[in-house]
């Protein structure tokens, strides 16, 4: 016997809130799951207490998108089994469904909150691509690649997917991992871009290797986008056939070490973030910041320092790509984009053709 709807007037846990977002961004489903976990939290004690008592900014912390994650994750195990057969489409009853899930598997939510969402959503590599090859339109140059936040690394292997950005065509053309976001304004510029090196830093890195690890990633997509499930499990193959330098540790202390070993001339080194910054305190946004802009300050024409993020705005009212280059230290706003990367409006640097 399944749980009866149990009404409640406004969103009470951010849930209902967050959903909008969600349907704003093209997932009604998400959107909908969302909204009935606001109505039925209540028969969640112990994620209700954590929802209740969160420090920090539950948004910026994506509270919500963990609770749906470990929803996710729930029902492609196939328990409970109504919330199983609610995801694959035999019925629309999110009420009773996520009731009875709350209910059952609240110790499995709770656990499953404590720990950041997870997405390493590869369709945010289209954005970077573009940076790159913006950067090496004006000067051709071998990229060395740090990135802050890896989780699984796949972002590192963004030299191995093929993209369609505009009418221009990138990466590896028979890669079985195609980006192709839906683009607005000029073509990015076309520069061919060469990856000298990689790697990565992560708090909790996440491996291609493990099956768990995997399940995670894949449970962070949204249900009702199987496109973006089907992107991430090449995307995790191709990390297994070519496994991603991700280290485990604070971003901020392997930075400093990565930053203080001599650059070789003639190659860029390029931080790299995609949906990190937010996680981070005031505190800790402020260091990152202090610490480009002192290795930025020893940067050279043949030694330069790029920074490329692809974050949202403090008010979380849009994500921009933005990038700044060293030696000069300048900052541009190269386009606003879908969270997940599903469209670009390009702007690209003042003056440049594309």
């Amino acid at each position: 016997m399944y749980f009866m709807k149990m009404l409640a007037a406004g969103a009470k846990y951010e849930f209902a809130r967050q959903a909008e977002k969600c349907r704003s961004t093209g997932s009604d489903f998400v959107a909908a799951v969302l909204e009935a976990v606001d109505r039925q939290l209540p028969l969640a004690p112990q994620s209700r207490k954590m929802v209740e008592s969160w420090r920090g900014d539950p948004a910026a912390a994506a509270v919500a998108m963990r609770v749906n994650g470990a929803l996710h994750a729930l029902a492609r195990r196939g328990k409970p089994q109504y919330l199983a057969d609610l995801y694959s489409g035999e019925h629309d009853d999110f009420d009773g469904a996520i009731a009875e899930a709350l209910a059952q598997e609240d110790q499995f939510i709770a656990d499953w909150m404590r720990y950041p969402t997870q997405t390493n959503e590869v369709a945010r590599g289209g954005a970077v691509m573009s940076a790159l090859m913006a950067v090496a339109a004006q000067r051709p140059m071998p990229f060395q690649i740090l990135e802050l936040g890896s989780s699984c690394g796949l972002n590192l292997n963004l030299a191995r997917y093929a993209y369609q950005l505009g009418s221009v065509a990138a990466g590896d053309a028979a890669s079985p991992v195609h980006i192709a976001p839906v683009w607005r304004g000029a073509d990015p510029p076309f520069a061919s871009v060469e990856i000298e090196s990689a790697q990565g830093v992560d708090l909790s890195p996440l491996s291609a290797l493990d099956p768990s690890h995997r399940e995670r990633l894949l449970s962070f997509t949204w249900a009702d986008q199987p496109a973006r499930s089907q992107r991430l499990e090449a995307a995790l193959q191709i990390a297994v056939d070519h496994p991603p330098n991700v280290h485990r540790g604070d971003a901020k202390l392997w930075l400093a070490q990565r930053l203080a070993e001599r650059q070789p001339e003639g190659v860029c080194r390029t931080v790299v973030h995609t949906m990190f910054i937010q996680y981070l305190s005031d505190r800790e946004r402020q260091g990152v910041a202090r610490m480009m802009a002192a290795a930025g300050a020893g940067a050279t024409a043949d030694r330069p320092l790029v920074e490329i993020g692809l974050e949202w705005t403090p008010d979380r009212r849009e994500v921009q790509l933005r990038c700044t280059r060293w030696p000069d230290g300048d900052t541009t706003i190269l386009a606003v984009c879908h969270p997940y990367g599903d469209w670009v409006e390009w702007r690209g640097f003042p003056g440049a053709t594309s």
